[in-house]
């Protein structure tokens, strides 16, 4: 599989496209002026306690206060297994006005502000630092059990090589996979001494304040990005492109030789058709090769995703023309959920399958296809109501969430009224106007669409209405406003 990784930075904007194949499978945006905070360090003040909620509201110095519920405060107890099984009570643990120092999980999303833990985890390439807990942990993804003893023992001796106290832990990442002592050695180090930077400056910074701050995008690709599958880095910028050489040199060597400053004429992302993808991807409408679609829709709630067969008809019988389309439904919602970075809970509705095997079959296809995903993904198996049910972990906005705003004009409904309906609540406007004031004549300002209605097809609604009133009702069109807009004015 040929996978490159494409970083186009400017200096409002960084943005990194990971292609599988000549296919975008995953896009990351990072603003200048509106940077996401997942990773970041703050020290905090307790605002707000709610022991109804188990939570609290903690000020660290963004637009809105963020919250931390009571099972992601560390407690006295260091083990991480024990420690989150069951959380004291909120008010035990804070109390307004109490400096706090936390970590956000999850930036502000919508209305909801950021989320915060005390659980404190520092990452490097091969390794996740995690200060007072007592615990080392493997990726899942590595599956080979010797393999996994042989990462923890190293760790392991590393600890105890640096003199490490046994309230420290850590958790090898998937990249460790095939490292040697010496790299889990030098990670070791650059994150006690990032820790420890981080011990100084809580120890200086006054709440509300930030103490440490996550990597920009286009460093943080190499450390969290890079696999060994990954045949080039295209950058398209040449002072980045120095950042990021200086950068991999020192933390990921093994990458120095595959960057590449791209001096092409068009525009890096025109060339591998990323924009085209990104324009798709706002879009609900996916459509498959066989001809079938996909509508995806995005709520605060969840996301639903339903699968239809459209123009494709099969060759065979309907249940073979169903699983057809259902196993490359799969393969797709896997990658549309990465390119859209949709998470939270999922509902998949596919065509509804009577085989067993041909329902596992597509679950397993799903399986794999999200086999890449950087985000945590639990599936359910189908449901008595043919439905599939499945979680993403979410820290970041969707790329529409980022990209897209509510319309002015349905604000965020995705429909708005017809002509007609609004002619009608035009005219139940006259009659509560003429209930209520006395007036000579009325004037409506309406758009071109709504007096064109009125002048033609409800002219005659609108002149028994003018009898009924026995006032003369005036049209103005008002270019400037939106279709569900209009104004009664009395003369």
């Amino acid at each position: 599989m040929n996978t490159e990784i494409l970083l186009n930075v400017t200096p409002t904007e960084t943005r990194m496209g990971l292609v599988e194949n000549g296919v975008l499978q995953e896009v990351y945006i990072e603003r200048t002026n509106r940077r996401g905070i997942v990773g970041n360090i703050y020290k905090g003040k307790v605002v707000r306690v709610l022991p109804g909620m188990q939570a609290a509201f903690v000020e660290v110095g963004l637009e809105r206060a963020a919250f931390i519920h009571a099972a992601d405060i560390q407690g006295p107890v260091k083990n991480s297994e024990t420690a989150r099984r069951q959380p004291d009570s909120i008010s035990s643990l804070l109390h307004e006005g109490q400096s706090l120092v936390v970590q956000v999980t999850k930036d502000p999303i919508g209305s909801k502000g950021a989320r915060l833990t005390t659980h404190m985890s520092i990452p490097s390439r091969y390794l996740v630092f995690m200060p007072n807990t007592q615990h080392v942990g493997i990726s899942q993804r590595i599956e080979d059990e010797t393999e996994r003893e042989r990462l923890r023992t190293l760790v392991q001796n590393c600890m105890s090589a640096e003199g490490l106290s046994e309230e420290s832990g850590f958790i090898l990442r998937t990249a460790a996979e095939g490292a040697g002592e010496d790299e889990i050695l030098s990670d070791t180090r650059y994150l006690q001494r990032v820790w420890g930077k981080v011990k100084e400056r809580i120890k200086t910074v006054q709440a509300p304040g930030k103490i440490y701050e996550e990597l920009p995008l286009h460093l943080r690709t190499f450390r969290d990005f890079i696999r060994p599958d990954v045949d080039k880095v295209l950058i398209d910028s040449r002072e980045n492109f120095q950042n990021a050489q200086e950068f991999s040199q020192t933390f990921v060597p093994e990458v120095t030789d595959k960057l590449e400053y791209y001096t092409g004429e068009r525009p890096i992302f025109d060339l591998y058709a990323v924009e085209d993808e990104i324009q798709k991807a706002l879009e609900k409408k996916v459509q498959l090769k066989s001809g079938g679609y996909l509508i995806i829709d995005q709520t605060e709630a969840m996301t639903t995703v339903d699968v239809n067969t459209g123009g494709f008809v099969g060759h065979r019988n309907l249940e073979e023309t169903i699983f057809k389309t259902n196993l490359e439904a799969a393969t797709v919602i896997g990658r549309q959920l990465r390119l859209r970075n949709l998470g939270g809970i999922i509902i998949l509705d596919f065509i509804d399958m009577e085989d067993t095997e041909h329902q596992r079959q597509v679950l397993r296809m799903l399986e794999k296809a999200l086999e890449k995903d950087h985000a945590k993904t639990k599936i359910s198996q189908v449901s008595e109501l043919g439905l599939v049910e499945m979680t993403r972990k979410r820290t970041r906005e969707s790329l529409g969430q980022m990209l897209c705003e509510p319309c002015s004009q349905c604000q965020g409904r995705g429909n708005i009224k017809t002509p007609e309906t609004i002619c009608y609540e035009i005219f139940r406007e006259l009659l509560r106007e003429a209930r209520t004031y006395e007036a000579n004549a009325y004037m409506i300002l309406a758009t071109q669409s709504v007096v064109d209605l009125l002048l033609d097809e409800e002219s005659q609604s609108l002149a028994d209405l003018e009898n009924f009133m026995g006032k003369t009702i005036k049209l103005q069109v008002e270019p400037m406003y939106h279709q569900e807009q209009y104004d009664v004015i009395l003369q």
